[in-house]
């Protein structure tokens, strides 16, 4: 085994170097504590590696992304989300049987309990979807109790996690909960219990179905994020599922993380209400001291143009062809994505357009609302987060997270009591 060595204070300290199967190389600081007293301090996390996983691989320099070994371009090309959620999941692409097994469980497992449906009645009108989904996720062992059985609990989550998502957007509306039918595919499911009535009927349109299809499918998981950490931090407490879940959707929910597609669409509405000058904003953007900032270009990790915008990018232009529909902020998008990928400033930055700056557009042409934005990010990322608490889990390696600090507070002082100050 190669290892690294290390001179502190005169001391020497080698540390193993492991390899993964795609080349990337890490130091073992496992024991560098023990050996040296010291710490690493990497705020962020950004140069830190916590895990050793096996589903999810990122080059951000060559702009490549798989999952479980199949590039994003290729399973967003003829893939199904629930094919891409069981690969995620179970490590293999499902045969026939299997896949046909798999979406039945989904759809027979789509029904929230009726009690539960009670809790809906309780939140007020102006509660965003988000806080419902959190909470909703974490009640789900108080109705289904048999923790014990994982198979079980993981179709539960992915099939109900949408119904809920359903639910809580006709309970904002004031509309009455439309259930989910056996009859129905994944997709077609959630679009029918969002959109239908008892007035009217929804008919599924395959354009919409496939758009929503590709948007989960780009955001099935993306490595260790701030969502995927939380969910494995909170899982190795050997907290349920549903808990680290939980956990993840609330820090998605950020403006930083999973608002992002939303915080683009509220800046494109700005620029169009501002006469659609985008000129002016690029300015803007490029002076440090004006306080406004292109929400939708640059990413931590990719250094190249983020794959998934190339695949919606596409997509984006298909879907409003398709639907008819000539919106003007796309239009602004489009303006801001050439000046991006030709101003010397954006590109020796390397601020290329991400996911977040077309999922937004497509989202607002299906007829998602803006507060739904964050939540159907969070449908996508359920196969991804439930992949990474089961492969932690089974980790026999695994230990509780509890990462170390610098402290820089006061150092020892006396305690004088309140009637002698």
């Amino acid at each position: 085994m190669s290892t690294a060595k290390l001179i502190l204070d005169g001391n020497e300290c080698e540390m193993p170097i492991v390899e993964g199967t795609e080349g990337e190389r890490a130091f073992d600081i496992t024991s560098l504590r023990s050996q040296t007293k010291y710490i690493t301090l990497d705020p962020g996390f950004a140069n830190t590696g916590s895990c050793q996983s096996a589903i999810t691989f990122i080059d951000g320099e060559k702009g490549i992304l798989r999952y479980r070994g199949y590039d994003i371009e290729d399973l967003a090309a003829s893939a199904r989300f629930p094919e891409v959620s069981y690969l995620l999941i179970h490590n293999h692409l499902p045969d026939q049987s299997e896949l046909t097994e798999w979406r039945r469980k989904l759809t027979l497992n789509s029904l929230i309990h009726e009690s539960m449906l009670n809790f809906f009645d309780h939140f007020p009108p102006t509660s965003h979807p988000m806080s419902i989904l959190t909470a909703m996720v974490s009640a789900l062992p108080a109705f289904y109790p048999d923790m014990e059985d994982e198979d079980t609990n993981i179709i539960r989550l992915l099939a109900k996690a949408k119904s809920i998502a359903a639910v809580a957007y006709k309970k904002s509306i004031g509309e009455p909960i439309v259930y989910p039918r056996s009859d129905y595919s994944y997709m077609a499911n959630f679009l029918r219990m969002m959109f239908a009535t008892p007035a009217e009927p929804y008919e599924i349109s395959e354009v919409i179905e496939n758009a929503l299809n590709l948007l989960l499918i780009v955001h099935a998981d993306h490595e260790q994020n701030c969502s995927t950490s939380t969910v494995r931090m909170t899982g190795s407490s050997q907290a349920s599922m549903y808990a680290s879940i939980s956990a993840g959707i609330c820090a998605l929910s950020g403006p930083l993380h999973g608002g992002a597609n939303q915080a683009v669409l509220e800046m494109l509405e700005r620029i169009l209400e501002d006469g659609g000058d985008y000129k002016k904003y690029v300015e803007l953007a490029k002076d440090r001291d004006s306080g406004f900032r292109l929400m939708g270009f640059g990413h931590r990790v990719y250094k190249n143009f983020d794959p998934r915008a190339r695949i919606l990018k596409k997509a984006c232009d298909e879907v409003l062809k398709e639907l008819g529909i000539e919106d003007p902020l796309l239009d602004i998008a489009k303006n801001l994505e050439e000046v991006a990928l030709s101003d010397d400033f954006f590109v020796q930055r390397k601020l290329y357009p991400n996911v977040d700056f077309y999922s937004g557009i497509i989202y607002r042409a299906l007829g998602i609302p803006t507060n739904m934005f964050t939540v159907m990010f969070a449908l996508g990322r359920m196969p991804g987060w439930i992949a990474h608490w089961r492969e932690m889990r089974q980790d026999p390696t695994n230990r509780i997270y509890r990462p170390r600090q610098i402290y820089i507070g006061e150092t020892h002082r006396k305690f004088v009591p309140v009637w002698e100050r």
